[in-house]
C-alpha cells in the first residue's frame, strides 16, 4: 500500500546519505521532496504541512547536521514524525470497559466493509477476549444486508438478531440492546446503514441510534483505497456524531496510504483496527510505529512473528522438521510445507515486512513473486495414488501422463516438481548425514548435488573450508 511512499523517502534518505556533513540547505531540499512524496501520496495538505514543520524544527539543529550518519538521523525523525501522525506509539484498545451489553456502533459509507467488518469484529472479540457477543444489522435500506449479516454472524459463531421485517433501525437498536441485557450479552455490535455519499438523512439517522443506544465505541469503518474521499468522509462523520476509532479496511490493496496518515489528524480519533482481505480473520490491531517502520523500509519482523504464531500449525511444523531431519521427507510434507506456507497470505506481503526488502521486491518484480507454482505442485501432488506420493521413484511416464492429466497440467511440469523434489530429498539426506557440525565444517555447498557444489572438500565443486 505505502510502497510508492516509501521509494520516495528511501530515495531522499538515500540521497542526504552520500553527503556527510549536512548543511541546512540540504534539510530544506530534502523536506521538499518528503513534502511532494507525501502530496503524490494522497496525504492531506494541512497534515503535509504539520508534518514537514515538525520534521524541520527536530532536523535544523547542531545535533543532525554535524552528525557522523546524518541520512539516518534525518531518517529517525522522519520515523517518528510519521509515528506521531499516524497516532503516536502503542495500539490503542477498544473502549469496552462499560456496563454490559456494551454497544458498539459501526458507521461509514456503503460499500466500505462496514458489515464484513462488524463480522470480523465479532469473531475477534469472541475468539480472542472471549466475549459474548450479538450481531445486530441496523440497514433497512441496502437489500439483504440483514441476511448477509447473519451469515457472517454463522460463519464467526456468533448470535446475530432475529429479522424482524418492518422495524426502523432506531426500533432494531433498542430491542438489541434489550436482548442483549436479558440473555446475558457482553458486548452488541450495531451494523448502521450506509449511504453511496454522505447526506443529511444518513447523518440524522445515526444520531438517532447514538442518542438511543449511548456506544461506548463509535468505529468508523472507511476503505483506505478510497484516498482523500477516506478524510472527508472521516471529518463528515465526526463532526455529525462524534467517532471515537477509525477501521482502516483493504490495507491489503494498492492505495497510496495518504487517508491512514491524514485520519488521527483529521478527526482526532486514532485508527484501532485494519482489515485486510475478504476472510472473517483477516483484521488486525494497528501498530503505528510497525506502519512507520514499513513506509521507511525498516520492516516490521514482530508483525510477522505475530502472524506465523497466529496462522500456523506448530505441531505439523515440528512433525515436520523431525521427517526432514530423520532423511524421510516424502511429497505429502511437501503439499503440507506448502499449505503452511500459503497460511502466511502472498510472498508480496511477507517481504513487506522484512528490513530492507523493499528495493529487492522491486528488483525481482511481480512475475518472481508469482505462488501460482505452488498451486500447481498442489495439483500435481493431490492427483497422484498414496504410493506415488510415499515413493516418487515408482512414478515412470504412464504413471506422469495420467497426473499430468489429472491435474490439469503437463508432464513437463510434473518433470520439474520431481525434479525439485528429488534435490530437495537429496539436500536432506546429506544434511542428516553431515549433521550441524559437518555442515559448519564444509559449508552449505556440502548439501548441494553434484556439479554444484556437492563435491568432497576441497576437491573439484567441492567447498574450500575444512
Amino acid at each position: 500500500m505505502f510502497e510508492a511512499l516509501s521509494g520516495k523517502l528511501s530515495g531522499v534518505f538515500d540521497g542526504l546519505a552520500k553527503r556527510g556533513a549536512l548543511s541546512e540547505a540540504d534539510v530544506m531540499e530534502a523536506m521538499r521532496e518528503v513534502r511532494l512524496a507525501m502530496l503524490d501520496a494522497d496525504v492531506a495538505l494541512p497534515v503535509v504541512k504539520d508534518f514537514v514543520n515538525k520534521v524541520k524544527e527536530r532536523a535544523v539543529g547542531h545535533e543532525v547536521l554535524e552528525s557522523i550518519s546524518p541520512g539516518q538521523a534525518v531518517a529517525k525523525i522522519v520515523n517518528d514524525a510519521l509515528i506521531d501522525a499516524l497516532g503516536g506509539a502503542g495500539v490503542v484498545p477498544l473502549n469496552l470497559n462499560a456496563i454490559p451489553p456494551v454497544p458498539v456502533l459501526m458507521v461509514g459509507l456503503q460499500g466500505s466493509g462496514k458489515t464484513t467488518t462488524s463480522g470480523k469484529l465479532a469473531l475477534r472479540l469472541a475468539t480472542r477476549e472471549r466475549k459474548k457477543v450479538l450481531l445486530a444489522s441496523l440497514d433497512t435500506q441496502r437489500p439483504a444486508a440483514q441476511l448477509q449479516l447473519a451469515q457472517l454472524a454463522q460463519q464467526a459463531g456468533v448470535t446475530s438478531l432475529p429479522i424482524i421485517a418492518g422495524q426502523t433501525p432506531v426500533e432494531i437498536a433498542q430491542r438489541a440492546l434489550d436482548v442483549g441485557r436479558r440473555e446475558g450479552y457482553d458486548v452488541v455490535i450495531l451494523d448502521t446503514a450506509g449511504r453511496l455519499s454522505i447526506d443529511e438523512a444518513l447523518m440524522e439517522e445515526v444520531r438517532q441510534i447514538r442518542d438511543v443506544t449511548h456506544p461506548a465505541e463509535t468505529l468508523l469503518v472507511v476503505d483506505a483505497m478510497t484516498g482523500q474521499d477516506a478524510v472527508n468522509t472521516a471529518k463528515a462523520f465526526n463532526e455529525a456524531v462524534g467517532v471515537t476509532g477509525v477501521v482502516m479496511t483493504r490495507m491489503d490493496g494498492d492505495a497510496r496510504g495518504g487517508a491512514a496518515l491524514s485520519m488521527k489528524a483529521i478527526t482526532g480519533a486514532p485508527i484501532k483496527l485494519t482489515g485486510s482481505g475478504e476472510k472473517l480473520d483477516a483484521l488486525d490491531e494497528f501498530h503505528p510505529e510497525r506502519v512507520a517502520g514499513r513506509i521507511l523500509g525498516l520492516g516490521d519482523i514482530a508483525g510477522l512473528v505475530e502472524k506465523a504464531a497466529d496462522t500456523l500449525d506448530h505441531e505439523e511444523g515440528e512433525r515436520l522438521a523431525q521427517r526432514m531431519m530423520a532423511g524421510k521427507f516424502d511429497l505429502d510434507d511437501y503439499a503440507s510445507q506448502i499449505r503452511q506456507i500459503n497460511k502466511l497470505g502472498s510472498i508480496s506481503g511477507i517481504l513487506g515486512m522484512l528490513p530492507g526488502m523493499g528495493k529487492v521486491k522491486e528488483a525481482l518484480g511481480d512475475k518472481d513473486l508469482d505462488t501460482s507454482v505452488l498451486k500447481k505442485h498442489l495439483a500435481i501432488i493431490g492427483s497422484m495414488t498414496r504410493g506415488e506420493r510415499r515413493a516418487p521413484g515408482i512414478i515412470k511416464a504412464s504413471r506422469k501422463k495420467r497426473i499430468a492429466a489429472g491435474s490439469g497440467t503437463t508432464v513437463q511440469d510434473v518433470n520439474k516438481l520431481l525434479k525439485q523434489f528429488d534435490m530437495m530429498s537429496t539436500m536432506m539426506k546429506r544434511f542428516n548425514k553431515l549433521g550441524v557440525k559437518g555442515l559448519m565444517r564444509q559449508g552449505m555447498s556440502a548439501l548441494m548435488p553434484k556439479g554444484m557444489g556437492g563435491g568432497p572438500p576441497g576437491g573439484p565443486g567441492g567447498s574450500p573450508f575444512r
